[in-house]
């Protein structure tokens, strides 16, 4: 009871120096129980949804997805006969049935040709209106289609692009452009889960999306009272047939929650990651704040120890007093987790996923697991300093102001540190001369932790060269009072350490990061520039394919030389080993695509692959099978016939573009695959005449102007385009890295202000002999700069080193170029500094207010 009096007392003491420590622990808990709020929120919603717009038995056509995903080579939905409704409704407990036709092939635009869909990955859905989706659906606004001419819009759709009754809207699909003007406008009864939603008549929809009428996509399905879905499923089933798809209202939900999951889990296990990291760098401010308590409580230690307490008691106090700093952060951390899965969830609402706050789901684990890991952290993060407490002897204690540094510790943890920081550097040389991605994976991951273990264990050794270097560069300019900064940083080497590494862990993640990302943008950019020999493609970024309309506009474009198809069809690969690779594709193009990609071959010529009867095949796949050129390997085409192609090229495993395609002439698939089952183009390229560049690229952007689903690229565009997208990613990594780096400015300030505590007599000493309240506050400012840059330029250098490495395994997988960028890491190194000053401001407020008499006076 005397030692739970004894650390509620002493946290109470401290409560404004615990302050910040227990917002270190209320980051880390609250990120960690947001994501786990949010992700479960996120299931729920989208379990409802599934639950309700799933019938209780649909019927699809044979090559339609699980997940209900239309996707075909010709760019229109699988379809079965009408006929089959007859059948469906023929079948033993079915109540009613009703045929439906959907495409998510689709682009919808306004009369302007203002693209509809959204901008957060979400599909644009065009289909029949149906009682099916009436249950999840209410019109609020107009009516439901009638007629050709009619077509309704989802309320959000609507008022995000301000829509009204009577717009024109256009529907382009494979089939063509359907024109139609707003009849209706539909509301959500259920979460909108970010798709565009547009509604035909039955009729108008088979012939915009298909392009001819007497067909369904699916058909939706009620069972009779009494009549399980499993039952049902059967019994329709045995009715029409194997030929067709059937699923059940748990398969269909579940297929679609299967691939919701499959997002969810990437992002749930990348946000805790970044969770973890927080408590990383919360784990240094924690064992700084309890060191400097348990240096400036000495005396007080060494009294309770003269007087009878234990050095186990003495031990359970300081633990006590981390275990109520855990449960306060961990508690708080728990609520805070909420409002940001709130958060979270009001900025799906702005991407379009309108998430609603009666679905947030916090199951009884969440808060259990945020309160036991924020305790379990805080304890093990006091266990060296309460150690270190119960070890001070009682006469020391009463003789010295502060506990006296363990120098043969010191030299301990300096050999430690250089061993682990020498066996992560082999670890990353390793990595570095891997043959393979995967083997070297290995040494890079083993070699990132054992080097930033390292340094993290010898950050003290390290602090007095790199403070003084710093001090020569940044401080001596200030003359007196920089030097009294720079000593100040290097009075207690292991304190500077530990601050700086909480630092530098962040960091030294956002110099790896900024590497590799300018890497890969450089590689890819010199993979263009040596192997694009084309000047234009032409492509849908939302994944249509290319109608013969299309292409037809673009060969009749003038100022251009060639234009090439290029297809991607289906085929099972029987090789001349015997085995057969099933689910393999071929890449048909028309021969000119072997100058539109100038692509590196081991064996033969890549021109040959286009002959009639020929292709070629990847390296890796070549030595897999004993293929060479001139071996036969047999195509069997989906869709289309058996083929005995000639392999006439071998092409290299060491690119980026086209990694492992495999190719021939369109003429050689259109020869065992009908013209009705031949695929639309993928992409199409165009190369404009010597000199005619630019008079090139605005007669094609002008000639598919119809085409607003398709877009002109140049390889300038093609290369911002990919620039742009690896950008989106690292600054959404940089964002949530952002949460760790908060915490280790957390902790530069903890440290300054337990510092100005620690040495107030000395502070006011100075203050007696001249030193005014405005150098006071430079000179800590100063030594928090310091210790910032001190603990970036660790951070920086350590990542550079991590990103060279991973830019090594990189190049195994055809990105060769290393790319420094510098303009970032220098600006995230002056980025520091000022860092280092706004922590201070705080402390040095305080020590600048602070009673000269009062100061000199304290012990």
């Amino acid at each position: 009871m005397t030692v739970l009096k004894t650390s509620m007392r002493n946290f109470f003491a401290h409560k404004g120096r615990m302050a910040l420590s227990a917002v270190a622990v209320l980051l880390s808990v609250a990120f960690v129980c947001g994501t786990l709020v949010f992700t479960d929120t996120m299931n729920t919603t989208f379990d409802k949804l599934f639950a309700v717009t799933s019938s209780d038995v649909t019927v699809s056509a044979k090559g339609a997805s699980d997940t209900g995903e239309t996707t075909s080579g010709n760019g229109k939905p699988p379809v079965m006969p009408a006929s089959v409704l007859g059948e469906v409704r023929g079948a033993q407990g079915v109540k009613s049935a009703e045929g439906t036709v959907f495409s998510t092939s689709v682009t919808v635009v306004d009369a302007d040709k203002n693209n509809l869909s959204p901008k957060s990955g979400a599909p644009t859905i065009v289909g029949s209106w149906n009682g099916n989706d009436a249950r999840t659906m209410k019109i609020t606004s107009g009516a439901a289609p009638e007629g050709t001419d009619q077509i309704m819009v989802d309320a959000d759709t609507a008022d995000k692009h301000h829509l009204k009754l009577g717009d024109d809207i256009g529907v382009i699909s494979a089939v063509g452009t359907h024109s139609a003007k707003i009849s209706g406008i539909a509301t959500f009864t259920v979460t909108n889960p970010g798709a565009a939603i547009f509604y035909l008549d039955t009729k108008t929809a088979q012939e915009a999306l298909v392009g001819k009428t007497g067909v369904y996509t699916n058909v939706n399905v009620t069972a009779d009272s009494g009549v399980s879905d499993a039952q049902l499923k059967k019994n329709v089933a045995a009715g029409i047939g194997g030929a067709y798809k059937v699923q059940t209202a748990k398969e269909t939900a579940d297929a679609n929650q299967k691939d919701v999951e499959s997002f969810l889990s990437v992002m749930k296990y990348a946000m805790l990651g970044f969770a973890g990291i927080a408590f990383l760098v919360g784990i240094f401010l924690i064992i700084n704040t309890f060191s400097m308590l348990v240096a400036q409580r000495t005396r007080e230690i060494g009294l309770m120890r003269a007087i009878g307490s234990s050095r186990r008691q003495v031990n359970r106090s300081v633990l006590t007093e981390a275990l109520l700093l855990g449960v306060t952060g961990s508690v708080l951390g728990v609520g805070a987790g909420v409002g940001i899965a709130v958060g979270l969830m009001k900025l799906m609402g702005s991407m379009g996923m309108h998430l609603s706050t009666s679905d947030l789901t916090v199951a009884w684990t969440t808060p259990v697991a945020g309160v036991v890991l924020g305790v379990v952290v805080t304890i093990l993060s006091a266990y060296l300093p309460a150690r270190r407490a119960g070890k001070i002897s009682p006469m020391a204690a009463l003789r010295d102001a502060g506990a006296p540094a363990d120098a043969r510790a010191g030299r301990i943890r300096a050999l430690i540190g250089l061993l682990l920081t020498g066996a992560g550097g082999y670890c990353l040389y390793l990595a570095a001369a891997a043959d393979k991605a995967t083997d070297g994976s290995l040494w890079l991951g083993l070699g990132v932790v054992l080097s930033l273990i390292g340094f993290v264990a010898v950050g003290p050794l390290l602090a007095g060269g790199v403070v003084r270097a710093l001090g020569a560069v940044v401080l001596r300019i200030f003359g007196p009072v920089g030097r009294m900064a720079e000593r100040n940083a290097l009075r207690n080497p292991r304190r500077t350490g530990a601050t700086g590494a909480a630092l530098m862990i962040g960091l030294a993640l956002v110099a790896c990061l900024s590497v590799v990302g300018s890497s890969m943008v450089a590689s890819a950019t010199d993979q263009l520039d040596k192997s694009v020999g084309t000047d234009f493609i032409v492509q849908s970024d939302s994944g249509q394919l290319i109608t013969p309309q299309a292409v037809k506009a673009v060969k009749s474009t003038p100022d251009l030389e060639r234009v090439t198809e290029y297809k991607v069809l289906d085929a099972a690969l029987t090789t001349p080993d015997g085995r057969t690779s099933k689910n393999e594709t071929i890449n048909a193009a028309d021969p000119t695509y072997a100058q539109d990609l100038r692509t590196e071959t081991v064996t033969g010529d890549l021109a040959d692959a286009y002959r009639p009867d020929s292709m070629s095949v990847f390296e890796g796949f070549a030595k897999k099978h004993g293929i060479k050129v001139g071996s036969t390997v047999k195509v069997d085409f989906k869709d289309g016939r058996t083929a005995d192609l000639t392999v006439r090229a071998i092409t290299s495993d060491d690119v980026v573009i086209d990694k492992g395609a495999m190719y021939a002439s369109i003429t050689t698939a259109a020869k065992y695959v009908p013209a009705d089952s031949m695929p639309l183009d993928v992409l199409v390229f165009a190369t404009a005449k010597d000199g005619q560049e630019t008079a090139a690229y605005k007669s094609l952007k002008s000639a598919l102007h119809d085409y607003p689903q398709y877009t002109v690229r140049d390889q300038t565009d093609y290369k911002q385009a990919l620039k742009d997208q690896i950008g989106q990613l690292l600054n959404m990594i940089y964002g949530l890295l952002a949460l760790a780096i908060i915490v280790a400015v957390l902790g530069v300030v903890n440290t300054l202000a337990l510092s100005v505590v620690e040495r107030t007599r000395e502070i006011g000493l100075m203050r007696a002999i001249g030193l005014s309240r405005r150098q006071l506050r430079r000179m800590i400012r100063l030594e928090s700069v310091v210790i910032a840059l001190f603990g970036a330029l660790l951070g920086l250098g350590l990542g550079m080193g991590w990103g060279a490495t991973a830019q090594k395994l990189l190049a195994l997988e055809g990105l060769q170029v290393l790319e420094i960028p510098w303009g970032t890491i220098i600006a995230v190194f002056i980025g520091s500094a000022f860092v280092g000053l706004l922590a201070a401001l705080i402390p040095a407020f305080r020590a600048g207010r602070m009673n000269v008499l009062n100061a000199i006076a304290t012990e």
